[in-house]
């Protein structure tokens, strides 16, 4: 009876550790995967900024159903966003912001959903993310 329990938990955490341990990786560039995870990400800035956005990303991490980007986000063009009629500006002003972006996404139902972002961080803004959301630590660059 011990045997069999004992054999059934390693079993168990066997499981747990080969589910939690999945392989983080980027999509390729032009994928429907990258595609489907930038256009849920472009909706929400883009009716924030009130203007049409791309991003050029700099870190494109995947594992499982979650997905951490980050960049600078760019107007068509390839140019910084007009910040002027935007909650930004008053940062902008005061010297504290960077045209950059942090996002995590999670894929719910078959579609990618923005879980948060942020825009113009001078700091470490997703440290905590993946504990806060409980999102796979190995996906982020820098966690505390």
């Amino acid at each position: 009876m011990l045997k069999k329990l004992l054999l059934s938990l390693s079993l168990v955490l066997l499981f747990s550790c080969v589910i939690s341990a999945q392989k983080v990786y980027t999509p390729e560039k032009g994928s429907a995967e990258r595609t489907a995870i930038l256009n849920a990400l472009r909706a929400p800035v883009e009716k924030e900024l009130k203007q049409p956005i791309s991003f050029n990303v700099e870190k494109f991490n995947v594992s499982g159903v979650w997905a951490f980007l980050s960049g600078d986000p760019q107007n068509p063009s390839g140019g910084r966003p007009n910040y002027k009629k935007t909650p930004y500006q008053s940062a902008i002003d005061a010297d504290a912001f960077d045209n950059n972006f942090f996002a995590l996404l999670k894929k719910t139902g078959g579609k990618w959903k923005v879980v948060r972002y942020e825009i113009g961080c001078t700091d470490v803004c997703y440290a905590t993310w993946w504990k806060e959301y409980k999102a796979p630590k190995a996906i982020f660059p820098y966690t505390e």
